[in-house]
């Protein structure tokens, strides 16, 4: 990655027309070829850039001889992001390797297998059946029985909404035409669940667990708690 720091003007030309005034500026460029015009706020986002493929020009001025001078990107539709640099402040290069990426913390498989191991937190005398229990439209994320051995069909979401509810409610209505399950009750498990998904899942007469992921890793003691 390159990493420059310059007083620049930019102007991008294509469908659509842009400028951003003389202003110091970080530009970013990147191993797979996209530049990035950021300013010192605006969180994340950049005030402009060109996204890949496109091909970067660099045309120092004539009477500059550290390379100040006018940068043209170039994308396949012939778009141009322009940045004329005025001044440059610093300019380095880094090789930052191959990104192994975004690792989340509580994604859904973590919390279906933290919940498998401990599916007591359906409640007490519940036992697994199996994760992942197939059905001609997918699997259901666990199965279980509860004391009395009814099947109960458990679909686990970070953010419970509608489109979970709907998706167990399908479920269950495949579930329940197998003689060897039905009945098979469900519960709708999730970190949060929106006041919707919960006004639907307990109209159809699905149970909404909300999952406490600390308290399944082991992190928090509810019993600690002051509050």
């Amino acid at each position: 990655m390159r990493l420059v720091i310059a007083r620049c003007s930019v102007d991008y030309v294509g469908r659509l027309t842009a400028h951003l005034p003389l202003a110091t500026r970080l530009l970013l460029v990147k191993a797979d070829g996209s530049v990035l015009v950021h300013s010192d706020g605006g969180s994340y986002k950049p005030l402009n850039w060109m996204s890949p493929p496109c091909t970067l020009v660099e045309v120092p001025a004539a009477d500059d001889a550290d390379g100040h001078g006018t940068w043209t990107v170039t994308n396949k539709a012939g778009e141009q992001l322009i940045v004329t640099v005025v001044e440059v402040l610093h300019d380095s290069s880094h090789e930052l390797g191959v990104d192994p990426g975004l690792v989340k913390d509580g994604v859904e498989a973590h919390l279906q297998k933290l919940l498998a191991e401990h599916i007591h937190t359906l409640g007490d005398g519940y036992r697994l059946v199996r994760r992942e229990f197939p059905t001609p439209i997918g699997p259901v994320d666990i199965l279980a029985r509860d004391p009395h051995g009814v099947a109960v069909a458990v679909e686990i979401k970070r953010r419970g909404e509608i489109d979970g509810v709907e998706q167990l409610t399908r479920y269950l209505d495949l579930l329940n035409r197998d003689p060897l399950l039905a009945p098979v009750r469900g519960v709708f498990a999730a970190q949060e669940i929106k006041p919707q998904a919960r006004t639907l899942a307990e109209d159809r007469g699905i149970r909404c667990l909300v999952l406490d992921y600390s308290e399944l890793r082991g992190i928090d003691d509810p019993s600690q708690r002051l509050f």
